[in-house]
């Protein structure tokens, strides 16, 4: 193996450490005679590296793994973009980094005045009355959003016959899931022709037994809803709420108000629209925001104004209850109010209008080469569609493998369910001309070696530090657990000394 894929614990050994700590000052116990009666085990297998090793090591994982600070990633509905260096270093600062949620309100006034103006200001931004920012990500955002909406059914006394929730055919995963979460029945209603919502299709799914609708403004094929107001006056009608799922709010910051529009309330993904790291499944934050009617039943506490201080309340007793441990995924909330203040009003603007350019100028450039299912001018992102490819022998699959040769992430593929072999691509507004020439010739390519040399792209990727993998293999044969040749009976000694030392059978 060589150096560069061994894990931490393969390299050093006995005698290999960091940085000495200075002598221990006070006085020294041993760990099992301050924990009584627990048990302990006697051995721990941590690594004994140097600190160049441990830097060497995790400098070069970071360029084996593909991520925003390398190169282009389009992955479609994520909007993975830049995520400004500055706002990481006010994260950081200690007064952020260190704050304590069991601090207390006295000591934590500025931890408090982030929250609270974010809160406004998100408020202001989508055109809402309140926010909460407790939910940790989009989907728990959802969740939130729903048990909201049936509290407010069940405090009007139409609970338990409003168990249905509306949701479009082009929708996100997690919609249906976070419907099924809360105990209300998902019905699908079909796309239009255009891959907008049918009105027809939605009239005849609403009656009194619904309780809301879910739709992502712009839609999952990056196409703005021409009838929105049409469709939540329609809901209102039936006496079903609107919702918004906020993942395609980077189209709409500064350009239109979620509110204005006739929705009730909506989850934001302030890692995405409002750039946070988040690659890898992590960190984020849902905040929603609720029209005033919905106010009541926020999340427990609700950060309120008593002068020129700022306190938790904890006595609403219409509330859903508390939804997180504490007050939410508080770095990704300072960051989210930096890039905002950054912006500014003007900023945000452009940063829509950039994103929505750079979307239609891709998708013009590249229907060309692949299928364009919808030819409208899209929002911030659009979908492609590779079926015109597999009369050569190549997938989208290939064409997502392929584009990894080329240093680009590729771009979400298979979704949404609608389109035939999709490709979901959202450039977002942080990418350059020649980045987006870059990756538009990568793809242009793509499609000549899939008329010419499919082989080419069925063995894709060839760059990367690992090819394509056997995926059905791996499903039916999973391992999840490291080891070392040789490792496994030092270890299985050591265990069984272990047992007999502390009488476990």
């Amino acid at each position: 193996m060589s150096l560069e894929r061994r894990l931490l614990i393969e390299q050093g050994g006995p005698g290999h450490r960091g940085p000495a700590l200075p002598a221990c000052d006070v006085p020294v116990r041993p760990l099992a005679e301050l924990l009584r009666g627990a048990r302990l085990r006697t051995a721990l297998e941590f690594p004994q590296v140097s600190e160049p090793e441990v830097v060497r090591h995790f400098i070069e994982l970071s360029v084996l793994n593909h991520h925003i600070d390398r190169g282009f990633y389009p992955l479609g509905s994520c909007t993975m973009k830049h995520n400004p260096k500055i706002n990481d270093e006010l994260a950081s600062l200690p007064g952020i980094a260190l704050a304590h949620p069991l601090a207390g309100d006295d000591a934590s006034q500025g931890a408090l005045r982030i929250i609270h103006d974010l809160s406004r200001t998100l408020a202001e931004i989508t055109g809402f009355a309140a926010v909460t920012t407790q939910p940790a990500a989009g989907a728990q955002g959802e969740a939130v959003g729903l048990m909201m909406i049936r509290a407010w059914h069940r405090a009007r006394g139409e609970g338990e016959r409003r168990r249905k929730v509306l949701v479009p055919d082009s929708a996100h995963g997690t919609n249906p899931a976070s419907v099924h979460l809360v105990g209300y029945e998902t019905v699908t209603v079909a796309s239009g022709s255009e891959a907008t919502v049918d009105l027809h299709a939605l009239r005849a799914a609403l009656d009194d037994s619904v309780a809301a609708i879910m739709l992502t403004v712009p839609n999952t094929l990056g196409l703005f809803e021409p009838e929105i107001l049409e469709v939540t006056r329609l809901a209102h009608e039936a006496g079903a709420q609107a919702y918004l799922d906020g993942a395609n709010l980077n189209a709409l910051v500064g350009l239109a108000r979620p509110g204005d529009l006739g929705f009730d309330l909506m989850h934001i993904n302030v890692h995405k629209t409002f750039s946070t790291p988040h690659g890898g499944g992590g960190p984020g934050a849902g905040p929603v925001a609720v029209a005033a009617h919905l106010e009541p039943f926020l999340p427990v506490p609700v950060v309120t104004e008593h002068g020129d201080r700022l306190r938790w309340d904890h006595d609403r007793p219409r509330s859903v209850g508390r939804v997180h441990s504490f007050y939410g995924n508080f770095g990704i909330l300072a960051r989210a109010l930096a890039y905002i203040l950054t912006h500014g009003e003007s900023g945000l603007s452009r940063v829509s209008r950039t994103a929505i350019l750079n979307a239609n100028y891709l998708m013009r450039r590249l229907m060309a080469s692949y299928d364009l299912p919808h030819e409208a001018h899209c929002m911030h992102e659009f979908v492609l569609s590779g079926r015109g490819l597999r009369k050569h022998g190549v997938k989208t699959l290939d064409v997502a493998k392929r584009l990894l040769d080329f240093g680009v992430h590729a771009p979400t593929v298979y979704f949404p369910l609608i389109v035939e072999e999709a490709l979901m691509i959202e450039p977002t507004e942080t990418e350059t001309l020649d980045r987006l020439d870059h990756f538009a010739a990568a793809m242009e390519r793509i499609a000549r070696e899939a008329r010419e040399s499919p082989k080419i792209l069925q063995d894709a990727p060839t760059t990367t530090p690992n090819s394509r993998l056997d995926e059905a293999r791996a499903a039916r044969e999973l391992k999840l657990r490291w080891s070392v040749p040789g490792r496994e009976a030092s270890v299985a000694a050591a265990r069984s000394a272990e047992r007999q030392t502390i009488g476990r059978p």
